[in-house]
């Protein structure tokens, strides 16, 4: 029996019941692959959902506000795949006569879409022959067939891709790419994988030579570097202040807090003897911290926030042009990204107190 026979036999009993496997339009299935990029499929479902209902078709996608597209994608990072998404809609619109190319060569086209989400909406929509290689499908490989090649080399990314084609059911090859993505996120697992009855068990090099918990093998990436924010918090009579973030940098266009970024990590006292905290806030002002430091992970980045509430508003004695007031009952209609989304459901008494 085939490799392809064999998944796809275990996928019938075994497969996942996920929404946007009930359908073949080329527009859900690309709203699900892009949502579920660097995030896991239990948290990306009430995104799909969210998504789906408010842009059910391409069309009103294209058509919506920038600003509404990250309110609904808050919380789950990565706000470039958001944008992103905004612009390969009216790239269908303008392009595709409003048509979501369900073919690989039309897909590949799109912002924000490469060779993986190209071959996942080409052979689930139309059952076009195209192996998917994501995580998931790397990590089935690597350890089926015993390859020690990094899947984030230039090398390994073509042997895998290659063996990926040669494997494919070129009859079934929706069904086919469905089956080893499950069969990578709950058989072979990156972590305790489920060796003890899997199908593969007696073909399977990395089980036979006791290589399953080195592969596969990835090269490390570049180091990360630390970040300090200190955020403000300043509440005046039904009004907060926040500050849009510019472009160039992380979380563009999204709200924060007013913010103050330092080379380190700095305590209360040595912050209000900083350059800049001296120029936006006056000597007598009073701090109050809120919470401990927290780490946020981005890529290549780590962020390091510490959040202080002003109890003298009147102590702001300048303001940067991206701070401005906003009433309360507005602040959740605002795209905020994640560290300041999470901060706000944690503590909801800053503003429903008031």
């Amino acid at each position: 029996m085939s490799f392809a026979v064999k998944l796809m036999n275990w996928y019938r009993e075994n497969g996942r019941d996920l929404p946007w496997r009930t359908t073949h339009d080329a527009y859900i299935i690309w709203l699900s692959e892009i949502i579920l990029q660097q995030t896991r499929v239990e948290q990306g479902i009430p995104y799909f959902h969210r998504f789906v209902e408010a842009f059910p078709i391409v069309t009103k996608f294209a058509e919506a506000n920038e600003e509404d597209i990250l309110r609904l994608w808050q919380g789950l990072g990565y706000y470039s795949r958001a944008r992103n998404m905004h612009k390969a809609a009216k790239m269908v619109v303008n392009d595709f006569q409003g048509i979501f190319p369900n073919t690989y060569e039309g897909a590949i086209r799109l912002p924000g879409v490469g060779e993986y989400t190209a071959s996942a909406i080409a052979s689930f929509s139309s059952n076009e022959a195209k192996a998917v290689v994501d995580g998931n499908v790397y990590r089935v490989l690597a350890r089926y067939f015993g390859i020690k090649e990094p899947i984030n080399s230039g090398q390994g990314k073509k042997m895998f891709t290659e063996i990926a084609r040669e494997i494919l059911d070129k009859e079934n090859p929706g069904t086919y790419n469905q089956a080893i993505m499950d069969f990578g996120a709950l058989q072979c697992k990156p972590r305790n994988p489920l060796c003890g009855d899997c199908i593969f068990r007696p073909e399977c090099v990395a089980f036979q030579e006791g290589l399953v918990g080195m592969l596969p093998v990835k090269l490390k990436g570049k180091e990360s570097r630390n970040r300090y924010f200190h955020y403000f918090i300043v509440m005046e009579h039904d009004q907060m202040l926040m500050s849009k973030r510019e472009q160039g940098d992380v979380w563009a266009n999204l709200y924060e807090f007013p913010m103050i970024e330092t080379a380190d990590d700095m305590s209360m006292a040595d912050l209000m003897a900083h350059a800049d905290f001296i120029r936006y806030f006056e000597k007598d002002t009073v701090l109050k911290v809120v919470g401990k430091q927290v780490k946020h992970v981005l890529s290549h980045q780590n962020i390091y926030a510490h959040f202080y509430i002003i109890g003298n508003p009147h102590a702001l004695k300048k303001k940067k042009k991206s701070w401005n007031y906003h009433y309360y009952e507005k602040i959740d209609k605002l795209a905020k990204h994640k560290l300041i989304f999470s901060f706000l459901e944690k503590n909801e008494h800053l503003i429903s107190d008031k």
